[in-house]
C-alpha cells in the first residue's frame, strides 16, 4: 500500500523542517510549503521533499497546493490577521478532501487571555475541530526550548545568561522532539483524531538551573542575569523581532511566572507514550545549539556580540502599548490568565481529550 502525502506549512521553519525531514527520513512523500523558494527550501528538496509556494492567506493557492495530499501538519502564522489564515486553510483543507490534520497549538491557548495571539489559537483550534470529515489532532507544547536557547550566544561569547522569567519553572522541549510527536500522530492519525497532547521536557528547570547546564556544558563560569521587560524590548527591537510575538510574549512571562507551564506537575510522558523514546535531557539540546554556527566563539561571533551589547541602549525599544492601539487589536472586557480561568484549566486537564466536534 502506498503511503499518504504529507503536507506540511512552515516548513522552512523550526518544527515544520524537523517534521517534515523526518517524515522523509521514515520514506514518506512530502510536499513542503513555503513563501519563497530559498536555500532552505533547496535542502529540503534535496532531501526529497516537493516544494509548494503559495500564500497562506490565499484560500485558492492553498486548495491547488494541498490537491493530492492526504495529511498534514499545519503550523499557524503568526500574525495579527492569523484567524484569516487559518479559515483559508480550513476551506482549502476541506475542497482538496484532505483525511487529517495535525494542527501546533500552544499551552495557553484560551478564549479569554489577554494575548490577541493566543485567542486566535484557541479559535483555530475550535476551527480545525469542526471540519466535518478530518482527524484533528491539537500539539500544545508549553514552553520551547529555542525559546532559551536563542540567546545562548550570550553565554559562549559574554558569559552570561538572560533570565527573563525569574525562578519560575517550565520543562523546556526541543523542537526535534514536538515534531516526533506530530510525526507519530501523522503516521496514524484514525487512532489520535479529537485528541490533544503536550509534549514536554523531561523536567521542571528554572532560568538559574538553565544557566547552571550551560555553564557545565561550557566549562566555565556563566552569570545568569534577570533581564526586565523594558531591557527585552529594547534586545528585541535591535534583533528584529516581530512586536506582534512580543506584544503577547509579556503575557506570556506573567503566565509563566504565576504557575502556568508548572501546573500540573508540569512535564507529560506524552513523547514516550507516543514514539517509544524519552524526551531529550535539556543538557542534550544545549549542546546541539552550541555547536550551531551563531554560538561557536569565532572572533566575528565575539565582535558581533560586543558590538550589539553595546548598542543596546541606544534602542529605544518596543512600546508594547502603543502598539497595541496603533494595530487597533481588540481588548477583553474581563480577560483572564490561564490559572485564572476554569475554562483553560478544564481544556488543559490531563484527563481531558478534545472530542471531534471541538466540545470537552
Amino acid at each position: 500500500m502506498k503511503n499518504p502525502t504529507i503536507f506540511v506549512t512552515g516548513a522552512t521553519g523550526k518544527t515544520g523542517g524537523a517534521v517534515a525531514t523526518q517524515l522523509l527520513a521514515k520514506g514518506y512523500a512530502v510536499r513542503a510549503l513555503v513563501r519563497s523558494q530559498d536555500k532552505r527550501s533547496q535542502q529540503l528538496e534535496r532531501l526529497g521533499a516537493e516544494i509548494a509556494v503559495a500564500d497562506l492567506f490565499d484560500p485558492e493557492q492553498l486548495t491547488q497546493a494541498l490537491r493530492g495530499t492526504q495529511r498534514a501538519y499545519y503550523l499557524p502564522i503568526y500574525h495579527p490577521y492569523m484567524i484569516q489564515s487559518a479559515v483559508a486553510f480550513a476551506v482549502a483543507a476541506q475542497e482538496a478532501k484532505l483525511e487529517a490534520i495535525v494542527q501546533m497549538s500552544q499551552w495557553t491557548s484560551s478564549p479569554s487571555h489577554p494575548s490577541l495571539l493566543t485567542r486566535q489559537t484557541w479559535l483555530v483550534d475550535q476551527l480545525f475541530a469542526n471540519i466535518p470529515g478530518v482527524a484533528h489532532t491539537i500539539v500544545n507544547p508549553g514552553m520551547f526550548a529555542d525559546n532559551y536557547l536563542r540567546v545562548v550566544d550570550f553565554a559562549v561569547m559574554l558569559g552570561f545568561f538572560p533570565i527573563l522569567m525569574g525562578k519560575s519553572r517550565s520543562a523546556p522541549v526541543s523542537n526535534e522532539d514536538i515534531a516526533r510527536v506530530a510525526v507519530a500522530v501523522l503516521l496514524d492519525p484514525e487512532r489520535h483524531g479529537g485528541k490533544r497532547y503536550r509534549p514536554s521536557g523531561s523536567q521542571l528547570l528554572s532560568g538559574y538551573d538553565m544557566a547552571a547546564i550551560v555553564q557545565k556544558v561550557l566549562g566555565k563560569k556563566i552569570l545568569p542575569i534577570e533581564m526586565p521587560m523594558w531591557l527585552f524590548c529594547k534586545v528585541a527591537q535591535q534583533q528584529g523581532e516581530d512586536p506582534f510575538l512580543i506584544s503577547s510574549l509579556r503575557y506570556y512571562v506573567k503566565d509563566h511566572k504565576m504557575g502556568t507551564f508548572s501546573w500540573n506537575g508540569g512535564t507529560s510522558d506524552a513523547i514516550l507514550e507516543l514514539t517509544g523514546s524519552p524526551a531529550e535531557a535539556f543538557e542534550t539540546t544545549v549542546r546541539r545549539y552550541l555547536a550551531m554556527p551563531f554560538a561557536r566563539p569565532t572572533l566575528s561571533n565575539r565582535l558581533r556580540a560586543l558590538v550589539n551589547f553595546l548598542m543596546i541602549p541606544f534602542y529605544p525599544g518596543y512600546d508594547l502599548e502603543r502598539y497595541d492601539r496603533r494595530m487597533r487589536f481588540p481588548v477583553l472586557t474581563h480577560p483572564k490568565f490561564c490559572l485564572d480561568s476554569d475554562r483553560w484549566r478544564t481544556e488543559h486537564s490531563p484527563q481531558v481529550a478534545v472530542l471531534s466536534d471541538g466540545k470537552v
